[in-house]
């Protein structure tokens, strides 16, 4: 009994040490294949990180990192970050760090050919601005007009530039630039060339570096001069506004809408073409209600209230584009409003 049972013992363990040495062969096997694999791997990460570090200027000693973009981000460029605050202006026509443009609402502004930002008038905190700024390079340079509030206007000689000739201070006029890179401004409100002041209708050119008035008024308080509409004349001008909107069509032709009159709220359009003012449409009357006719549907009767401060666009195909302002709707009831409107010139 004691041989038959101690028989197997021996017979399991040489077949365990055989299983286990085929396993323990096996698994060398696979081991190998694994590490072999796995060096492959490795080495293919390491070809594929060369690549893409190579392809990012990172293996090159004269390429660079990108740097961060700023896009959705604002950045504080210039000026206080408190209110009300005074100019600093420097030297006439020198450009400074340190210079920088009074606090103001209401400017006019425009970009010349060459990208600089221009900057004229508003309403400070002490008053009517008539100062001519520029921004260029990072720094401010004030280029014309007066360091003190609530200046009258030099008109000079009417159509001839001079390098005394200015504007007298003013908020919320309307200006634009020509095909030929001339800076234009109407009207406003501010002081006229006697310090008088009240609402304007004066008309100028900006051009190397000299004001020329063009037209209108060197008066404030002036009626508008209509003669027949659709037909432009010398001796048309509209009347002293604020508040207006403008716009330029695809031939540099300049048009000129609503606004507050010296009787109250106007919806005449006008187009300046060539030296001469031509009334295109609305009333010459004061505070009259819009007619909508059919929405989407133009007609020569169409035309929007009269109002102020509305805002205005010129899209892709030259039609312009008018939305909201105060002013006067289809009932002639006065309020704020929220009618859009195009206009094909």
């Amino acid at each position: 009994m004691r041989g038959s049972k101690s028989m197997p013992g021996p017979l399991i363990r040489s077949g365990t040490r055989l299983k286990t040495a085929r396993v323990r062969s096996r698994k060398r096997r696979f081991g190998m294949k694994y590490e072999m694999k796995s060096r492959a791997f490795m080495f293919m990460l390491v070809v594929i990180a060369s690549l893409s570090f190579s392809s990012c200027d990172g293996g090159s000693t004269g390429g660079s990192t990108p740097p961060p973009s700023n896009a959705n981000e604002w950045t504080w460029m210039n000026g206080a970050n408190v209110a009300n605050q005074p100019g600093t202006y420097g030297t006439l026509g020198t450009a400074d760090s340190s210079n920088i443009p009074a606090a103001r609402g209401q400017s006019v502004s425009w970009i010349d050919a060459s990208g600089n930002f221009w900057l004229f008038s508003g309403d400070g905190t002490g008053g009517f601005l008539n100062d001519l700024w520029k921004y260029s390079a990072g720094e401010w340079t004030w280029m014309g007009g007066s360091n003190v509030p609530n200046q009258p206007g030099t008109s000079g000689t009417l159509g001839t530039p001079a390098s005394g000739n200015v504007p007298g201070a003013r908020y919320a006029a309307v200006g634009w630039t020509d095909t030929s890179g001339n800076f234009w401004l109407f009207a406003g409100t501010g002081f006229d060339s006697t310090g008088t002041g009240g609402i304007l209708n004066d008309l100028w050119k900006y051009n190397a570096g000299q004001w020329m008035w063009m037209g209108g008024s060197n008066m404030g308080g002036q009626s508008g001069t209509y003669g027949t509409r659709g037909r432009a004349a010398s001796a048309n001008v509209p009347g002293a506004r604020v508040n207006a909107v403008s716009s330029i069509d695809a031939s540099g032709n300049f048009w000129l809408f609503g606004g507050v009159g010296t009787g109250g709220a106007l919806n005449d359009l006008w187009k300046y073409s060539a030296g001469e003012w031509t009334w295109v449409s609305g009333a010459n009357m004061v505070d009259r209600p819009g007619t909508y006719g059919t929405q989407g549907t133009a007609a020569s009767g169409n035309v929007p209230g009269a109002r102020q401060m509305p805002v205005n666009w010129t899209d892709a195909s030259g039609n312009f584009w008018l939305f909201g302002g105060n002013g006067f709707d289809s009932a002639g009831t006065q309020g704020y409003l929220n009618d859009l409107w195009k206009y094909e010139p």
